[in-house]
């Protein structure tokens, strides 16, 4: 399993708490919170995307 992986199954976990918070009793900061941590998600899901490019390309230009 990819470093980048468990890093956004991490992220995932660390947000739940603020999530019951924001959407259960109405906490507006941890609304604040969740979407940092969301923003934060995106850009790992993106690294993890460009990751995979990268090895389906090499694993390809190996094949020729």
């Amino acid at each position: 399993m990819s470093e980048k992986y468990a890093a956004i199954v991490d992220m995932v976990k660390s947000l739940e708490e603020d999530v019951e918070k924001f959407y259960v009793k109405g906490n507006s900061m941890a609304g604040t919170r969740l979407r940092k941590g969301l923003n934060q998600l995106k850009v790992l899901a993106k690294e993890m995307r460009d990751d995979i490019q990268d090895v389906k390309s090499q694993k390809k230009s190996d094949k020729e």
